[in-house]
């Protein structure tokens, strides 16, 4: 298939790597450029526009950060340039309503964020969550197939995005308990070396935690999840209960904690909110 990849972030290339490897024509654009040199390298076909990225595409595919930067894209130029025989899909973490506006827009829209970083999409493991009427879907078979073989199919775009900012709202929430543990041991007197012997393997820690685990006991900022996202995704999941009459009192204390992190840590990864619960060392 020829297929547009826009938005150059980490996930975005990962997903235009994947897509290449998988023997697909790729274009990629960003609004930055110069960011997709090692996919240029591999076959792609990096351009200045959105319009030039789907002229003539089969599939157009946007990777950004947020709700507004998707509707900078997908109701901004993308709008107007895609041909209404190609398929839209959107792979970001956007609101349950901004996902269900485009599939009114889009005659072709799929929904589909994933779960799993850029190294799990790279190696075709992530969890594809596809969201849309049955013929949308299976117009952007190819592609999904090369992407992953883990798929779960929802009725509509809306449905996918609940069940994004579901699973993330668990693991941001898991993160916060893991530092709050470690936090709990240290005070105790317990060094990093037997929290890690403690913790590192008990069945108590999710094994979504696992590949943060030592990111939390370090501080280490390094990662591709920023805090500041994690707030925003904290954020909206707080939107999806509040629509429904429910309070999430645990929620709204996690997205503050990420907004906390993500003010005193800029870009670095949702691990850092653990430096929230170290002691300031003494001074002399």
């Amino acid at each position: 298939m020829d297929i547009a990849v826009l938005g150059m972030g980490r996930m975005g290339q990962a997903i235009a790597g994947r897509l290449l490897d998988g023997g697909h024509q790729v274009r990629v654009w960003n609004r930055t450029m110069g960011k997709a040199g090692q996919l240029v390298s591999a076959g792609a076909r990096e351009v200045r526009s959105v319009a030039e990225a789907v002229d003539g595409v089969g599939v157009a595919v946007t990777m950004v950060a947020d709700d507004a930067a998707v509707r900078a894209v997908a109701l901004g130029e993308l709008r107007g340039s895609l041909d209404s025989a190609s398929s839209y899909v959107d792979c970001s973490s956007v609101s349950p309503a901004l996902s269900g506006e485009l599939a009114q827009v889009f005659p072709r829209f799929v929904a589909m964020p994933m779960l799993g970083g850029p190294a799990a999409v790279s190696a075709g493991q992530a969890v594809l969550l596809v969201g849309g009427a049955a013929d949308r879907v299976d117009g952007v078979g190819p592609m999904i197939s090369s992407l992953s073989e883990t798929v779960r199919r929802y009725d509509t775009a809306a449905q996918a995005l609940t069940a994004k900012l579901t699973t993330n709202l668990l693991l941001l929430s898991g993160v916060v308990a893991l530092a709050e543990a470690f936090a709990v041991g240290r005070s105790g007197g317990l060094a990093d070396d037997q929290l890690r012997e403690l913790l590192g393997a008990s069945p108590v820690v999710a094994p979504g935690l696992h590949n943060r685990f030592d990111n939390v006991l370090t501080g280490s900022p390094d990662g591709w999840w920023t805090a500041a996202l994690g707030a925003k995704d904290a954020g909206l999941a707080l939107e999806i209960a509040r629509g429904a009459g429910v309070e999430l009192p645990s929620a709204e204390v996690v997205r503050h904690l990420y907004e906390v992190a993500a003010s005193r840590h800029a870009d670095a990864d949702i691990s850092v909110v653990t430096d929230l619960y170290r002691r300031e060392a003494p001074t002399t």
